[in-house]
């Protein structure tokens, strides 16, 4: 239990059931190899801390910008505590050290891992919750996510990735953004898509997904990136 020690340290709280942080950290694929263990895995602690994160965040947005619609808000909460976000958080905090995982599952990179740190990190809200109570949850998520909203809606991270691309591209250049379907692979159930996105006759960027849409917004993503817009 060191290893969760430190980190339960590390983040400030004192856990009167220790087992609720490792069971926040524990992925079911772990437990296929280590049944004996005599663990849980962390589905029921994922489901009640995105409750507890969904609320908080929804109170905090709901006093911030007491102008705002409620399409405005949805919108700020939807890109505040996405999968990217939150897995963001999760790796600042270092949480992919303390990840307990089969084996098959601990060689995932990319999008793989980013879903697996955005659960545990719901996960350990719902630990909190459930050990310290909801001051202590709301706490813990107003440090780690609130600073992030100013840039959300300064950059208008709110919207996705292709329509913040069109934006500035018929902005900054004139022009609107083209995708083109540069390579696909793999069976039926599994496809790999990458798409290539051009502004004008200049390919800017590429990027992959498991669907035709994904490969666009990654593309989109990464062009935003490329042109630092």
């Amino acid at each position: 239990m060191s290893n969760f020690n430190n980190f339960a340290e590390k983040v400030g709280i004192s856990f009167d059931n220790p087992l609720l942080l490792e069971q926040a950290f524990t992925h079911r694929s772990y437990l296929n190899e280590n049944r004996a263990s005599g663990r849980e895995h962390n589905e029921r602690l994922e489901f009640l801390g995105d409750a507890v994160l969904e609320l908080v965040v929804t109170e905090f947005l709901y006093g911030k910008y007491p102008m705002r619609s409620e399409g405005d808000l949805t919108a700020y909460r939807a890109a505040l505590v996405n999968t990217v976000s939150i897995a963001e958080a999760a790796t600042k905090l270092g949480m992919n050290d303390h990840l307990l995982l089969s084996r098959g599952e601990a060689k995932d990179t990319g999008r793989a891992r980013q879903i697996i740190l955005a659960n545990a990190f719901e996960a350990l809200i719902g630990a909190i919750y459930l050990d310290q109570g909801y001051d202590v949850s709301k706490k813990f998520i107003a440090t780690q996510l609130f600073h992030k909203i100013d840039d959300v809606v300064e950059r208008r991270l709110w919207q996705d990735a292709k329509s913040r691309l069109q934006e500035a591209a018929q902005e900054k250049a004139d022009a609107t953004p083209t995708y083109e379907l540069v390579h696909q692979a793999g069976p039926d159930h599994d496809k790999q898509f990458r798409t290539a996105v051009c502004i004008g006759a200049e390919r800017v960027a590429t990027g992959d997904g498991r669907s035709k849409q994904e490969a666009e917004q990654a593309a989109a993503e990464a062009a935003l990136k490329v042109k630092g817009w």
